[in-house]
């Protein structure tokens, strides 16, 4: 909005503008007289300043590969005392980030050219009852023994898991065990408007086929497949539970991962 004034204010001035724009004109004067004196500005635009300095500095002189508590911890023991939010804050304004160890792992590749189920839900994550909206999605959990991905289907109206199954390898058969057990679990009837909405992942090549042939093989409705635009999900159920799994992994680190399996449906 600064900067818009900046481009006409020769041309209609500034009161005009900010008659139309919802900002007061002794606003935009007191942004003007900071950025022509600096000694104006306010004290923790000067503090931030001079510490992102500072953070610029132990960063470089780390081979760039120092994260957000490493460099706290170094401006700790040269005197400069902050806050750890504080470092993350000012980095992430410099697009400075510390190396990771390991592989970066993401579980929605979208495939513009294969074809999506309309998007059913638009966002409105809401159910006016049971077995009316399920979301399903999966994620990983990094482990000392390598990842272990589990899959999972909530129920929008009870905010529950309904189905979940755990893998090695994310392939489309433990996401299909996940929605097997969620429609053995639930039985939902014929006619009642059940609708599984997931995100675009296409690495799990088949999967749309095989949740046809799941859902003739089952006694249950057919279900209305609906799928979201974008990378990932766009529900924050789905997060919420997602980083709820991801927080097991003390659990699934001591303990092997057994993987549920239900036998053979008949036919």
């Amino acid at each position: 909005m600064i900067s818009f004034i900046d481009d006409h204010r020769e041309v209609y001035g500034v009161e005009p503008i900010c008659r139309v724009l919802p900002i007061a004109p002794s606003t935009y004067y007191v942004h003007a007289a900071r950025r022509a004196d600096p000694d104006k500005q306010p004290a923790r635009a000067r503090s931030d300043a001079a510490l992102m300095i500072e953070i610029q500095r132990v960063f470089e002189a780390n081979f760039c590969v120092y994260g957000v508590r490493k460099i706290w911890r170094q401006l700790a023991r040269e005197g400069i005392v902050t806050a750890r939010c504080t470092v993350a804050r000012l980095m992430r304004r410099l697009g400075l980030a510390g190396v990771v160890r390991g592989r970066t792992v993401r579980t929605t590749i979208p495939d513009p050219a294969a074809a999506c189920p309309l998007d059913r839900v638009n966002r409105q994550f809401k159910a006016p009852r049971p077995n009316a909206l399920w979301v399903s999605d999966f994620t990983y959990v990094a482990t000392w023994s390598g990842f272990v991905y589990v899959a999972f289907v909530i129920d929008v109206f009870a905010r529950r898991i309904v189905g979940w199954r755990a893998s090695r390898r994310a392939h489309a058969s433990f996401v299909l065990d996940a929605l097997e057990q969620a429609l053995h679990e639930r039985r939902p009837v014929q006619g009642s408007g059940l609708v599984h909405h997931s995100d675009r992942g296409s690495q799990l090549p088949g999967c749309e086929n095989s949740v046809e042939c799941l859902c003739r093989r089952l006694p249950v409705q057919r279900l209305a497949r609906s799928a979201v635009e974008g990378r990932g999900h766009s529900s924050k159920i789905v997060h919420a539970v997602s980083a709820q799994i991801r927080s097991f992994r003390e659990v699934l680190t001591q303990q092997p991962v057994r993987i549920l399996v239900r036998p053979p449906l008949p036919g």
